[in-house]
Parts: structure tokens; sequence; C-alpha cells
């Protein structure tokens, strides 16, 4: 299914619910120059061929807004409710500079008049709002909201806290960049996940420099356990996911012509080199393009690929990946301004328990996919862990 949202570049990243009882999506809303708006729309799957967009949720006072607003976006559960957590990024010279994120609580859906704003999120020392979140459910029972922010560090929030209404207890811990180097906004993306092998809880993050990870089961001591520098054309890092065992990660950056870059840990978690610089595999849709965001489910990658739209690849190999699906959700020119390869396909997500793939595109808006010979993911179905974006609400990590 289709569902145009709007002008242009006015739509950032997608959700997925991941229950097939509460079968939502949730589409970030932006603006790109002088068109769009700022908020939040929510995508009705309960027949995923006629998908529709049953409510919007837009920052109050508009045109007074600076910045994009609407960025990354994620849904989240607290004692029997359901929550959806929208980033936000405003300039200074208008309202809300300090704000990072809006909390929607979406339990009454489909009754879209039960839904109500519970708390936002400010960050007063850093302005300039979240660009990035990630949520996730700690082995220690913690519900976690990691931001990023303007400073060399992420921010890691107890949604549990925020919810009950109390904020001045909700910033927990920082998870810091290992060497700043002056960055004012020191991580771009992340991904926590759980390690059953370690029974830890580890922190993916690209930013600058590269990409860094860390043990962060003791929240206030977080343990830097490999960082990826000194990588040729790697000034930055961008989206970074491992795979499910936590050996091999896939990382992206963000200039044209970048592809894919896939890289081994195990040196570095083995100790036997303190930095890796060297990736083992590449992969790219057409190398003249970017790709950007992506989603682990081991062995495929899903992947949102700008001017290549939805992009699939297998890694079973991680030295010779190849593409095995894609579909085309942009069909119009490269930008004019900025860069041209920024437009198209901007976020992607995928439903474990069926296998069902959505896409947000900065113009076309939202899309539905299945992928013939993919009904579903469980990582032990592939001799992995179960472990992936998805999050056991109730059971936790170690429950995966």
């Amino acid at each position: 299914s289709h569902v145009p949202l709007g002008h242009q570049l006015s739509v950032s990243d997608i959700d997925l619910e991941q229950d097939l009882e509460r079968p939502y999506a949730y589409v970030g809303r932006m603006v790109y120059g002088t068109e769009g708006e700022r908020g939040l729309d929510i995508i009705d799957l309960r027949d995923p061929e006629q998908a529709k967009r049953i409510y919007s949720w837009r920052i109050e006072n508009q045109d007074l807004h600076l910045g994009t607003g609407g960025m990354d976006v994620k849904h989240f559960r607290w004692k029997d409710r359901h929550y959806v957590v929208q980033s936000l990024q405003f300039k200074q010279g208008g309202p809300n500079a300090d704000l990072g994120a809006v909390v929607l609580d979406v339990t009454g859906l489909p009754d879209v008049s039960t839904i109500n704003e519970v708390a936002r999120i400010r960050e007063e020392d850093h302005k300039g709002g979240f660009h990035n979140i990630f949520i996730y459910r700690h082995s220690n029972g913690r519900v976690l909201l990691f931001a990023t922010v303007s400073g060399p560090f992420a921010n890691v929030y107890d949604l549990g806290h925020i919810v009950e209404g109390h904020l001045d207890d909700a910033l927990v811990a920082t998870v810091p960049i290992p060497d700043p180097m002056g960055s004012l906004r020191g991580y771009h993306d992340f991904y926590v996940g759980y390690h059953p092998e370690s029974s830890s809880d580890r922190f993916y993050g690209g930013g600058t420099g590269g990409y860094h990870v860390y043990d962060v089961t003791d929240l206030e001591e977080p343990e830097l356990l490999v960082s990826l520098t000194g990588i040729r054309g790697v000034r930055r890092g961008h989206t970074f996911t491992p795979t499910p065992d936590g050996r091999y990660v896939v990382a992206e950056t963000e200039y044209q012509y970048a592809p894919l870059r896939i890289f081994d840990l195990k040196p570095g978690l083995d100790g036997e080199v303190k930095t890796i610089s060297q990736p083992i595999g590449a992969w790219t849709a057409d190398w003249k393009n970017l790709t950007h965001n992506h989603e682990m489910r081991w062995p495929y990658v899903f992947v949102s690929g700008y001017l290549d739209g939805l992009q699939v690849f297998n890694m079973m190999d991680p030295s010779n990946p190849v593409t095995v699906a894609y579909y085309d959700t942009y069909l119009g020119p490269p930008n004019t301004d900025r860069t041209s390869v920024f437009n198209g396909a901007f976020g992607i997500d995928v439903r474990n328990a069926d296998g069902l793939i959505v896409v947000s595109d900065m113009s076309t808006g939202f899309w539905a996919f299945r992928m013939e010979g993919f009904q579903g993911w469980n990582g032990e179905d592939w001799g992995m862990p179960d472990v992936s974006s998805a999050q056991n609400w109730t059971a936790g990590p170690v429950g995966q």
C-alpha cells in the first residue's frame, strides 16, 4: 500500500509497532526549506493493503518555529500503556529551542479521541533538540530513551519516570564520545541491544570520528569496548547496526558515493586491537548515490536508500553482500539544493511477527511491502540470538 502525506521533503523517520494486535506505524513530519508541517502522523494498518492516515499531531504555532521539527520516532510500552516519542529539532530565535521530544499516550488506538500528550522532554543546557533517538528495554527493567544532543555525548532518559511525571529525575546517564575533538554534537545515530554471550547491554554509536561500542550494563559507568576510527573516507559516523550476535556491524556515513561498510568487531572485542579501521565488506545500491537508514534482520539488511528507494541485501557472507530485493519509492528528479541525493526513502522498519516492511519516503510518503519468501523473523531460526531493534516490553532483552 501507499499513502501520500504532503509536500516533498516533508516526511522523516518511521516506526512500526511489533504487536499484530496494534497495527500502527508512526511517521515523523518535518519542514525542509519553507514547505511541510512539524509533527507526527499515525498510519492504520489493520488492513495493510488499505493503509490510511488516521491522526496527525502538530506542534502549536507552526509558523513561529525555526528548524526541521519532527525527526526520529519510536514507540514503547510501560505498565500496560502504549506511548510514542517524537523527537524534535528547533533552532534558537523561535519557540521550543530546548525541546527534544514529545511523548503521546496512544493506548486507545484506533480511537484517536483518546490520544493525549503526557510529557515534553527538554534539554536546557544543549539546545537544538534531539536529532535521533532509540528506545531500549534494559536488562535492569528500565525502559530507556537514548537521545542525541548538541554535546559530545548521548543523553539517557528513564521513560518510566517521564510518563509518571518525574521529569526532574528523568536524565539517568550519558554515554560519551571517546575523543570529541571539539564537536558540539557527538553522536548522530545509535542502536542499543542485548549481548547474550556476555549477558550485557551494548550501545553502538555513530558520530564524531567514526563509531564506538560501549557496555552500558552499568549505566553510571559506561565501558568503551572498541572504537572504529581512522577509516578512510569516514570523519563522522551515522547509522550503525550490529548483527544479532554482536560480531559484525553495518555502518553508514552521510556523503554521496559512500557505501555501507561492514566491519568485524571480533579483533577489538577480543582485545587484539584497540581500534578497527578496515572494513571487511561493503554494499551500495548505486555507487553514484547514498543509502540512508537500515534495519538488521540477519541475514537480511533492509535499507532506505534515498533515491534508490527500498533495498534489501543478504550478508550471510559479510565480505560479499548481495542485493536480493528492491522497490523504488522515489521517481522524481534529484534535488537542486543542498545535495542532489538527499531525497526519497528516509526511514524503514520491519515487523518480526509477519515480515511486514514499512518505508517513509521524504517526498512520496508512506509505503508498506511484503517480500516474497519472508514471512517473519526470529533469530533462532537462523542460528542467531533473537535480538533486533524490536523490544520485548514484558520480559526485556533477557527474555529475547
